[in-house]
């Protein structure tokens, strides 16, 4: 379970080096013009890529993914659930729902508002922190980087902001418990797990509304869709299961996974989706599920830490970032191997996880 009411069970960039061969006077010419090239080409090309954990605990952590050493823990007013970087690689977004008081039950904690926290990547500074509805659990960009949008768990419904001037410009009804989510890449439909009523909600983000749900399994925690659009992944917490729907004709196949699945990361070619599988806390489970998308089969159980839960790959889909909520680490996995690379410390209960 998550460590909130939603569900208690629940590589970087390489540099490349330009080689200039040659031979005479005219060759020699032509190597001193590219080496005058050279630094700012240089700069683009090693440009630094990072990840972030959104961290329960009241942080955000950014990461260096060619050294996978914490280069900075940002605190936050609140408790972090999930975390993305824009399309555009320049800013960060959080939700933050709001910390527990002293004294103070769970459901009086939960029925305050939460926020949408946006920091520059660069700076790290917080440029806008938006309020939006009770208990936010996800926030997503659109593709086209014109809205961010965030899960109101409470409120069973997503609030659409303006990703250019930090305001909700509208709020879409989803069905019971809506929690992780993703976004298709023409910008279109976001497809919403509900978590209370074991479907997933469509979104219309033109026209902001439910076009219709698909029914999924107990306890649907996250989404992830292809690239064409045509495929849909929801992990099914209660069933151990990740659903894959068609969405032409909304047929369901349930393949096994670990205990617990939590989040799902389907890679930028479509190969392979990643299941991080949690368990609870009293039972944590501490396997990553590596699942071929055309035979539709588990080719690899990955052990990590212990709660694994938030999942992303690395822009060339050599490497899997994986937060494990109960070790407070980051395992880093090797996608050819399969093998854990590298175990990063982190702070208290990383959950959702970016990579830029």
């Amino acid at each position: 379970m998550f460590k909130s009411k939603y569900l208690k069970a629940i590589g970087a960039l390489t540099a490349l080096t330009l080689v200039l061969a040659g031979c005479g006077n005219t060759a020699k010419n032509e190597t001193t013009k590219q080496s005058q090239q050279s630094p700012s080409q240089t700069k683009v090309e090693q440009k630094t890529s990072y990840y972030y954990t959104a961290n329960e605990g009241g942080s955000i952590s950014k990461i260096d993914a060619t050294t996978n050493k914490v280069l900075e823990t940002i605190k936050v007013d609140g408790s972090p659930h999930n975390v993305q970087i824009s399309p555009d690689g320049k800013i960060v977004a959080s939700t933050s729902a709001a910390m527990m008081e002293k004294g103070k039950t769970e459901h009086g904690s939960m029925s305050m508002n939460g926020s949408a926290l946006f920091y520059d990547v660069e700076s790290n500074k917080l440029i806008k922190s938006v309020a939006v509805g009770n208990h936010p659990a996800h926030i997503v960009f659109t593709p086209d980087s014109k809205y961010a949008l965030v899960t109101n768990n409470e409120d069973n419904n997503v609030s659409v902001i303006d990703a250019k001037g930090y305001a909700v410009v509208g709020k879409v009804s989803t069905g019971n418990g809506p929690h992780g989510f993703r976004i298709s890449k023409d910008s279109k439909n976001a497809y919403v797990a509900n978590m209370g009523e074991d479907t997933v909600s469509v979104l219309d983000i033109a026209s902001f509304k439910e076009v219709r749900k698909i029914k999924v399994g107990k306890t649907p925690v996250t989404t992830g869709v292809t690239s064409d659009g045509k495929t849909l992944a929801v992990t099914v917490n209660s069933e151990n299961a990740l659903a894959i729907i068609d969405l032409s004709t909304d047929k369901i196949e349930k393949i096994p996974v670990g205990v617990g699945p939590a989040q799902v990361y389907i890679q930028s070619d479509d190969k392979f989706a990643f299941v991080a599988n949690q368990g609870t806390e009293d039972k944590p489970s501490n396997t990553v599920s590596k699942i071929d998308l055309t035979t539709r089969k588990v080719i690899a159980t990955i052990e990590t830490g212990k709660g694994a839960h938030g999942i992303v790959t690395s822009a060339d889909n050599k490497f899997v970032y994986v937060t494990n909520m109960y070790d407070n680490t980051v395992s880093v996995i090797d996608s050819t191997s399969n093998k854990v690379v590298t175990t990063v410390s982190v702070d208290k209960t990383p959950n959702g996880i970016s990579y830029r």
